[in-house]
């Protein structure tokens, strides 16, 4: 009989244990101490996430595997072998859900195929608090990820995600590269009609968070006050 593949949560930001216990259910902590495989983007970083859980085996004595974007998909096979051999397993996030934009989304797929039972833990997703905290219509919404780097395509893309939710009523979320979190709102700002509401959430679940949700010409007045540079960001707009 095969093991459950658990998909465990990670925090949006580095802390210690304590701050681990602020983001993630007493029950996630306690389930991902128990497992002796674990499959995530970086090994390193998994390995740091796991001794702010405090697992209960050596660190050395557990098996962790990567899945990134450069993992073959023949390759997937062999990160379920574990669990199809009956081991319990878990796939951790490089920070927030597992499998939502993540690439861990191939592993849940087979073990869905391979007949693996998937339990998914409680914790931390940037997407949904972003939304939460926006005040702009969570009943429709579409998450895109990255937009094109190319600044025409990418103000190509606003517009039509701009439309889109005019059109739908439909919030529109994305992400960006840190470094690149200015250049965006200036995008969106010189592409976005002056009513449109633009909503920019950083460092979520941090002591710095901060989320601020303004027309698009208020933003154009602003967005100098609002310190984004190289903070986790995420971005969401709801045409009028």
């Amino acid at each position: 009989m095969s093991g459950v593949l658990y998909l465990i949560p990670n925090a949006l930001g580095d802390g210690d244990a304590d701050a681990l216990a602020t983001v993630l259910p007493a029950s996630v902590i306690a389930r991902t101490a128990t497992l002796g495989y674990f499959v995530g983007e970086n090994a390193k970083s998994t390995r740091a996430f796991l001794k702010r859980v405090g697992v209960a085996r050596p660190i050395q004595e557990i098996e962790i595997r990567e899945l990134n974007v450069n993992t073959p998909a023949g390759e997937v096979d062999k990160l379920l072998a574990p669990i199809l051999a009956g081991a319990d397993g878990g796939l951790v996030s490089e920070a927030g859900c597992p499998a939502v934009a993540d690439p861990g989304a191939l592993l849940v797929r087979r073990a869905h195929q391979r007949g693996v039972k998937v339990v998914p833990l409680v914790g931390p997703s940037s997407i949904l608090l972003a939304l939460m905290a926006s005040g702009l219509d969570g009943q429709r919404f579409a998450f895109h990820g990255y937009l094109p780097v190319d600044a025409g395509e990418r103000a190509k893309t606003l517009r039509e995600l701009e439309q889109r939710s005019r059109k739908g009523r439909e919030t529109q979320i994305f992400i960006e590269t840190p470094y690149r979190n200015k250049a965006l709102l200036d995008t969106l700002v010189a592409n976005c009609a002056p009513s449109t509401l633009i909503t920019v959430a950083v460092d979520l679940t941090l002591d710095s968070e901060r989320v601020a949700t303004l027309a698009a010409s208020d933003w154009k007045k602003q967005a100098g006050a609002f310190d984004m540079h190289k903070r986790p960001a995420i971005f969401l707009l709801l045409a009028n």
